[in-house]
């Protein structure tokens, strides 16, 4: 698979960690930033991972904050996404499942890359489920109308 990855500075050392594994499963990693400690502006690096994802450039992005929740904000706003915070391996299948989500995010500050690397398999190894859960996220898209 290839995938768009992005974080601020909350998140870097997280997406790093993350990055290798997803290389080291064999998948294609496009890091698009930050990479450092340096303070930066989680709505820049939501942005460009999107794009990436809008443009069907990437089969999904992977973004990394602090919390999760400033990024994932910000990636929401963005038309065609469906981004879902994942705090649990439970939740990352979830929001493939139920919500189609084409982009996921993870707090760098509260997860461990253990458990980052099981939310990103967990996600990964989800099937979005459709019936009842395909009118759902037509009534969430069209919502950007």
């Amino acid at each position: 698979m290839k995938i768009a990855m992005a974080a601020d500075h909350g998140g870097f050392e997280l997406k790093n960690i993350l990055k290798d594994y997803l290389e080291e499963k064999g998948h294609t990693v496009m890091n698009l930033g930050t990479d450092s400690s340096e303070s930066v502006d989680y709505p820049d690096y939501a942005k460009l991972c999107c794009e990436k994802v809008v443009s069907k450039e990437v089969d999904f992005g992977i973004l990394v904050c602090g919390t999760g929740v400033g990024i994932s904000i910000a990636a929401n706003k963005i038309d065609g996404i469906r981004c879902g915070l994942c705090p649990s391996k439970e939740i990352a299948a979830l929001v493939k499942q139920h919500n189609n989500a084409n982009v996921i995010a993870l707090g760098g500050r509260f997860t461990s890359p253990e458990e980052g690397k099981a939310i990103i398999d967990s996600y990964m190894a989800a099937q979005f489920e459709g019936g009842r859960h395909q009118t759902r996220v037509d009534k969430i898209m069209a919502l950007e109308k």
